[in-house]
C-alpha cells in the first residue's frame, strides 16, 4: 500500500499512512488538544491544592486572571476587572493547546525509539517552564523571583502535573493499534 490508506496498520481508518505507522495530522492534532486540555486542568487542580491551599500563596479565584498578569502585568489585570479571568483562562488553555499539541507532533519520534512518555514529560516539563517563563520575562515585569529554588522547585513541580497527563494523553490516543 501507499500513502493514505482507508484501513492502515491495526485496522486504523484514515489515522496512519500505511507504510510508516505514523499519525495522522487529524490524530496529533486529536491528541495534542485533548492532552492539552487535561494537562491545563490538573495543573489547576494542582495549584489549587498547593499554590492556594498548602502555601496561601493566592486565592482560589487568582488562578484563572493570574495568565493576565504574568502576560501583561498586574496593572493590566487589575484594570481588566471581571474580564482578566476570561483573559487568563483563554490564555492558560491556548498555550496549554499548544504544548499538547507540539508534544503530540514529536511523540511518535520517541515512541519508536522505545522511550516512555512518562519519561519524555519530565524533560518536557523542564523544557515547558523555561520556555514560558523567559517569555513571561520578556513580556512582563510581573512574575515571581526565577532565582528563588522555591518558586524554580514549585514551577517545575506544577509543570510535570501539566507534562505527565498530558503525555500519558498523547500516549494513548496515538498508540498503534488503537481503534478510533
Amino acid at each position: 500500500m501507499s500513502g493514505n490508506a482507508s484501513v492502515g496498520e491495526g485496522g486504523y481508518q484514515g489515522t496512519r499512512t500505511a507504510i510508516e505507522g505514523k499519525p495522522t495530522l487529524g490524530a496529533i492534532l486529536r491528541a495534542g488538544i485533548a492532552g492539552g486540555l487535561t494537562g491545563a486542568v490538573i495543573i489547576w487542580i494542582y495549584e489549587a491544592l498547593i499554590w492556594v491551599g498548602a502555601q496561601h500563596l493566592m486565592p482560589l479565584a487568582g488562578i484563572p486572571r493570574n495568565a493576565t498578569g504574568l502576560v501583561f502585568g498586574k496593572s493590566v489585570q487589575d484594570s481588566l476587572g471581571i474580564w482578566a479571568y476570561l483573559l487568563g483562562t483563554a490564555i492558560h488553555f491556548f498555550f496549554a493547546i499548544g504544548w499538547g499539541v507540539l508534544f503530540a507532533a514529536i511523540w511518535p519520534y520517541f515512541r519508536r525509539r522505545g522511550y516512555e512518555a512518562t519519561f519524555v514529560a519530565l524533560f518536557y516539563a523542564i523544557l515547558a517552564w523555561i520556555v514560558m517563563h523567559v517569555a513571561i520575562s520578556i513580556a512582563s515585569d510581573n512574575h515571581p523571583n526565577y532565582y528563588d529554588p522555591v518558586v524554580i522547585i514549585g514551577g517545575f513541580m506544577s509543570h510535570f502535573c501539566f507534562t505527565v497527563p498530558l503525555a500519558l494523553v498523547v500516549k494513548r490516543m496515538l498508540a498503534p493499534g488503537r481503534a478510533r
